[in-house]
């Protein structure tokens, strides 16, 4: 279709305008158009946006305003996920590695040396977290929470809070981009968490989470009570190692590459992977207490951060295996080892829920653009108390 002149010629600058003109007003921020207000004379109408379906439609096929405005919808999203998680030509995820580390194998035995940066949405701070809390080192290495708040950062989404004891920045810095610099100065690449540095030497140590656990593992703790907690015990090392290997591919990693995904068939290998990996642990967990066997090492400190918040977060936003899937409903063997490990480990120190779960909805922007936050989950609603 094209419009017509009062000449009786065709128009098609005029027409491939007002399909501009449609893309634009749909895809116009929300503020502009509440400062303009709606339309409607009437306060009491509903609100119908532009009206454009009813009123261009008239002159330009419905459509083509539909296919025009959901390429440009598209292409912003696109766009805007290529910036939160570089994707393959087949629209899959491939996770960015910025890390650094300075070679240590082992930590000294120094309380206070020692210091982590750590996040409580971050799956990869959970570990830091479960680690510090096991083996009862949490009086020898310092820890500071972050704050997500990309809207604060520099650069990336964690900032300090200097009102707030726990989280502020024994170096003085507002954000940890400006901690990056202060440290690593030249450093390229993105301000990562977690984060474990010297605050002896006053240089990072590593901001690879599997790195630092197996570091903090080694650590000696100074408390006489402390257990010391085995997590990496030498008979059991080969078998902690091909688990961790399958569970970071398909379900740490899994679940983000599903969220990520913008092409179907990246998304559909990805669900299929965190599915797989789902039923796999429901089949070891039928026949022994723990991933690895009778005891708790490292490879259930892989599994639980994923878990953990699988149910609030992976499944209804990243659909991740599916949107229907719940650990809870669907596989009673994992949702019982997650129940034990809570309540044996007091895991309940080491992540708030609500607020973890509740991160991906608030700063994942492309994933959730109206911005609307699910009603909280507690762990009471995944069975867990």
């Amino acid at each position: 279709m094209m419009l017509i002149n009062d000449d009786g010629s065709s128009n098609n600058k005029g027409y491939h305008r007002l399909v501009s003109v449609s893309v634009f007003l749909f895809l116009l921020p929300s503020s502009v158009v509440s400062f303009f207000g709606p339309f409607a004379s009437d306060n009491n109408a509903l609100d119908k946006g532009f009206n454009l379906l009813e009123t261009a439609s008239k002159v330009v096929p419905q459509g083509r305003i539909v296919q025009t405005a959901k390429g440009g919808l598209n292409l912003v999203w696109n766009r805007m996920m290529a910036e939160l998680a570089p994707q393959d030509k087949s629209g899959a995820y491939q996770r960015p590695s910025y890390t650094t580390s300075t070679a240590v194998s082992s930590l000294s035995n120094e309380r206070g040396r020692y210091h982590v940066y750590v996040g409580n949405p971050c799956p990869w701070c959970h570990r830091v977290r479960l680690v510090l809390a096991l083996r009862s080192i949490t009086s020898d290495i310092g820890m500071t929470m972050l704050e997500d708040n990309p809207m604060k950062a520099s650069r990336g989404g964690w900032v300090f809070d200097d009102t707030t004891p726990n989280k502020r920045d024994p170096l003085g810095c507002n954000d940890l981009r400006e901690l990056y610099d202060k440290l690593s100065p030249g450093y390229k690449g993105r301000c990562t968490a977690p984060l474990l540095i010297d605050l002896k030497n006053q240089k990072m140590v590593s901001n690879e989470s599997s790195d630092i656990i197996r570091m903090l593992n080694s650590f000696a703790s100074s408390s006489s009570s402390s257990d010391n907690l085995d997590l990496y015990p030498s008979e059991l090392k080969d078998t902690i190692d091909e688990t961790n290997e399958w569970v970071y591919t398909l379900l740490n990693n899994g679940c983000y590459r599903c969220g990520f995904a913008t092409k179907q068939g990246a998304y559909d290998e990805a669900s299929q992977d965190v599915r797989s990996g789902l039923e796999k642990c429901e089949s070891i967990l039928s026949h022994q207490k723990y991933i690895t066997g009778t005891v708790f090492t490292e490879s259930d400190v892989f599994l639980l951060p994923t878990l953990l918040r699988y149910d609030g977060a992976y499944a209804p936003l990243f659909r991740a295996g599916g949107v229907h899937k719940r650990i809870q409903a669907d596989y009673p063997n994992v949702h019982e080892y997650m129940k034990r490990c809570w309540n044996e480990f007091d895991l309940q120190t080491t992540i708030d829920i609500q607020d973890a779960t509740s991160s991906y909805y608030k700063q994942l922007f492309p994933l959730n653009p109206g911005g609307l936050l699910p009603t909280p989950i507690t762990p009471n609603d995944i069975g867990l108390e």
